[in-house]
């Protein structure tokens, strides 16, 4: 890098290749309308002369901001930091930049404001990363944009004409009540989370179909609901040894809650895995290091950001290249079962379905 020129500019770029400022412009934006020697000549001064092209002039030019909006909520908490990061990590691959903004509250539906915010501001798309809870999602039909701006949803239940990316919870929690019932336990009771949540719904309904499927009770006695917080795990734990003391495994909603089945369970003597396994949701990072191991369904928060920031800059893209539109779809990822000792308790399991050891 030359830097004896300071920061340099386009016409200075221009000038030491011999071209058009437009030609470099043709360059920088990987216009097809260059030939292979001029693109050469012109990218060798680039390099040399260490030029980055302005975002601000860019926008100008093309008219967009290469920026995303990002509605979120709850990021103290793991699963929205994960996706936050996941977001991040692409957008800054796809050269965006991100406008962020955290709702107060999950359940908040008032949501004229937050876009008139986003659209003053002229992003070119927005990603609602905010889990589907109560009623906060009665608005989509009635919301009011432009109709150029698009917008993917996390974490909700598949709705037509409505792009979605979520994680399958369904079937990460079929994985898991799948794999307590070949290790033997037929008596399995769960721990739900909160039951407005759409995740929560649809981890509780594979826990149901699960045991409905096999012949085994699944009543009104067999479950208690938590709000995903340690606390609450420790008191639907109790309640659960008092209505259903016979249970032999424990199928918990996410990591927090189901640690504090482990804790209740060796309060009371019961020792986990022989004589009540324990799966979790989640496998966040210290499931590892629970006593013992928990078993969890991973679910990749990360990626779930990563593929909704794909999934918008493709829109985008292919309507500022003056393609077909692309049509809203629901995209479900996979989550898989890392096994470990909480509920292993067969000598000879074969592992199988998606489900690793760990």
């Amino acid at each position: 890098m030359d830097r004896s020129l300071g920061r340099a500019t386009i016409r200075q770029v221009a000038a030491a290749a011999g071209v058009s400022t437009q030609t470099v412009s043709r360059v920088v934006n990987e216009r097809p309308d260059v030939s292979p020697d001029t693109r050469r000549k012109v990218q060798s001064v680039i390099d040399r002369m260490g030029y980055r092209p302005s975002a601000l002039a860019r926008s100008l030019i093309q008219q967009r901001s290469y920026t995303l909006g990002v509605v979120t909520a709850g990021l103290r908490h793991i699963g929205p930091s994960r996706t936050l990061s996941g977001i991040t990590a692409e957008a800054a691959a796809a050269g965006y930049a991100l406008l962020l903004e955290e709702l107060p509250r999950y359940d908040t539906d008032d949501t004229t404001p937050i876009f008139e915010a986003l659209s003053s501001r002229h992003v070119d798309g927005i990603i609602w990363a905010v889990p589907e809870v109560g009623t906060n999602r009665s608005w989509i039909a009635n919301v009011r944009v432009q109709p150029e701006l698009p917008i993917v949803y996390l974490a909700m239940e598949p709705r037509q004409n409505v792009s979605v990316v979520s994680v399958n919870n369904y079937l990460g929690a079929r994985l898991a009540m799948g794999h307590l019932l070949a290790q033997g336990f037929k008596r399995i009771a769960h721990v739900a989370g909160p039951l407005d949540w759409w995740e929560a719904r649809q981890r509780m309904a594979a826990w149901r179909d699960a045991l409905n499927e096999a012949g085994l009770e699944a009543g009104e006695r067999c479950w208690a609901e938590g709000n995903w917080s340690p606390a609450s795990g420790a008191e639907a734990a109790q309640k659960l040894f008092q209505q259903y003391p016979e249970m032999d495994a424990v199928f918990a909603a996410n990591d927090q809650m189901g640690l504090s089945v482990l804790h209740t369970a060796a309060e009371r003597g019961r020792k986990v895995p022989e004589d009540l396994g324990v799966v979790g949701f989640d496998n966040i990072p210290e499931s590892a290091f629970f006593c013992p191991a928990l078993t969890s369904v991973q679910q990749d928060q990360y990626n779930v950001g990563k593929v909704a920031v794909e999934e918008i800059t493709r829109i985008i893209e292919s309507r500022w290249q003056g393609l077909e539109p692309i049509e809203p779809k629901s995209i479900m990822l996979s989550p898989t079962l890392i096994v470990r000792r909480s509920s292993h308790r067969l000598a000879n399991e074969h592992k199988g379905g998606g489900s690793a050891s760990g």
